[in-house]
């Protein structure tokens, strides 16, 4: 790339401010920021959550809700004030010069229309080509993406694909158009780390094509550092640092920058609790199956080939008392599976003995298995019953299990709050009112409420910030330290996994393919696609300013 064309910006952000009107009054999400993405570049905007990252990218677009108000400052694409055009012109600009692609690829594609329509879609109302035209454009731009037959998917509807190929079509529509300006929001949050690692590495491929000008927004430092050229960071709407992405990472000079790339998990951090002194196992899951779609006689007759599909077919490990033991593995390779059976959300085949005691179907699970094996899911939100509030969250499983009586539920709530770090007065809240980090915290305490001996954590950490992320897995190992209880962690986040584990199951296409103590990750024996998983993290290094 020629300096020439460097210099050129496509986006200028300019001393804008913005902020919602709320029943409260105004609230400032945006002060006085400032940033340039060059044609050819990629510029990373990082920062946790609330701190202005898709907010920002809503002000470019111009998508903001009616609430919102422009402040001052102004944004430009290639010197146009996007602040002054119409609805007519942003509608226009929207698709054709400025494209999108969004974290959660199912949601930004229409169930109801077929894949290859929605590429079409784009193409002919930007470009006004035919159907025909765009049909043959269409199946060309999912073809450079990867996707092996663009015919086929042309057919498909959303979900009928995986979601690293929704993601591969929601890209080939961005890019269809060339557009001037790409804006990329989380990515790949949803997706698994091999799938990620595939589409990011088509994202470069096609930036240095097309020569578009990309904004990436992240709280994946370390993918940020693999990708990015340039980065703004923002905390609390205002920009705090900013510069070249190897400058900025390696020498950070504002606090806040410091303390996220700190915050940064590091396998050689390592943070586990004490591996535990026992061999015995206290949960050995023993050569378990679980079947999805189970024909039915009807179906055996009209089709005698049908065949019911395995989720997991034939897994074996134990995890012993005081041990964290981590399950990793790509999207569909069987781990929150396993983990729904051991609590009884899914039928099984085989045996899992807990405690001494051999359970070999869901049904004999009784009520002392299930108050000692708990669960914390990945999304909160969907977990905490929105109508309840925190108090009488967690004061539901120590009803349920008479683990208190009923004078003293009030005060054991209060010292729950306490041990996960939350304040007393959020008894009274509900969930809507606590940010992401403080409601898995609360999902963290009502299942050690139940004072189990194990607990299963099915990708609790996904959706947090780094430092939030950071926060929850330092809490989880202090109270499995402090409880005794086993822990069953399932990630797709390597790095973090080798810090906390004693050791780790890797699972892929419902199989189990190595097992192994997290001190041997890197050794020579370990499985082809133990080390395709290594190899498709990046381990952050810790910067020069942080201790």
């Amino acid at each position: 790339m020629t300096a020439s064309v460097k210099q050129r910006p496509v986006l200028e952000v300019l001393n804008y401010s913005m902020s919602y009107q709320t029943e409260d009054g105004p609230v400032e999400a945006l002060r006085n920021v400032s940033l340039k993405v060059m044609s050819g570049e990629t510029h990373a905007i990082v920062g946790e959550s609330g701190s202005g990252k898709s907010t920002l990218a809503w002000a470019v677009t111009r998508c903001l809700p009616a609430n919102a108000r422009d402040l001052n400052g102004a944004i430009l694409l290639n010197s146009e004030d996007v602040l002054a055009k119409s609805r007519s012109e942003l509608r226009d600009l929207r698709g054709r010069r400025i494209s999108m692609v969004f974290q959660d690829p199912s949601s930004s594609l229409n169930p109801s229309m077929k894949l290859g329509d929605q590429v079409m879609e784009v193409l002919r109302r930007h470009r006004g080509m035919s159907r025909e035209a765009a049909r043959i454009e269409a199946e060309a731009a999912l073809s450079r993406t990867g996707i092996q037959n663009p015919a086929a998917m042309m057919e498909r509807y959303p979900h009928e694909a995986s979601g690293g190929e929704k993601q591969r079509v929601i890209i080939a529509t961005a890019f269809a158009c060339n557009p001037e300006l790409i804006i990329f929001d989380e990515p790949t949050t949803a997706l698994d780390i091999l799938t990620a690692k595939q589409i990011l590495e088509l994202f470069v491929k096609l930036r240095k094509e097309t020569g578009v000008a990309a904004l990436y927004i992240s709280h994946d430092l370390g993918l940020v550092r693999r990708i990015a050229d340039t980065v703004t960071v923002l905390y609390k709407g205002e920009v705090v640092e900013e510069g070249d992405v190897k400058t900025v990472f390696e020498t950070p000079k504002h606090t806040y920058t410091q303390n996220l790339l700190a915050a940064l998990p590091r396998p050689q951090d390592r943070i586990a609790a004490p591996a535990p002194e026992t061999t015995a196992p206290l949960c050995a899951v023993e050569n378990v199956s679980v079947r999805y779609n189970e024909p039915s006689w009807l179906t055996r007759i009209v089709n005698p080939a049908a065949k019911a599909h395995y989720g997991a077919k034939q897994i074996s490990f134990d995890v012993r008392p005081g041990e964290l033991v981590g399950i990793v593995g790509e999207s569909g390779s069987g781990k929150s599976t396993i983990a729904r059976a051991a609590i009884g959300l899914n039928p099984f085949e085989g045996r899992i003995t807990f405690n001494g005691r051999h359970f070999d179907n869901w049904k004999a699970f009784d009520k002392a298995y299930r108050r000692q094996v708990q669960i914390v899911f990945q999304h909160p939100d969907a977990s905490l019953n929105p109508r309840e509030t925190i108090g009488r969250i967690l004061a539901r499983p120590l009803r349920l299990y008479n683990l208190a009586p009923a004078h003293a539920v009030p005060e054991r709530v209060r010292e729950l709050l306490e041990t996960v770090l939350l304040p007393p007065e959020f008894v009274n809240r509900y969930p809507h009112q606590l940010s992401g980090g403080q409601k898995q915290r609360v999902a963290i305490a009502r299942a050690f409420a139940a004072e189990p001996k194990l607990v299963i954590c099915d990708e609790i950490t996904a959706a947090l910030d780094v430092s939030v992320q950071s926060a929850v897995a330092q809490l989880l190992v202090e109270l499995q330290a402090r409880s005794g209880a086993a822990c069953l962690f399932i990630t797709h986040d390597l790095n973090l996994i080798r810090q906390l584990a004693h050791r780790i199951v890797v699972m892929h296409r419902g199989t189990l393919v190595d097992t192994f103590d997290v001190a041997d990750a890197v050794a020579p024996e370990r499985a082809d696609y133990t080390r395709a998983l290594l190899n498709a993290v990046a381990v952050p290094t810790r910067p020069a300013h942080t201790s």
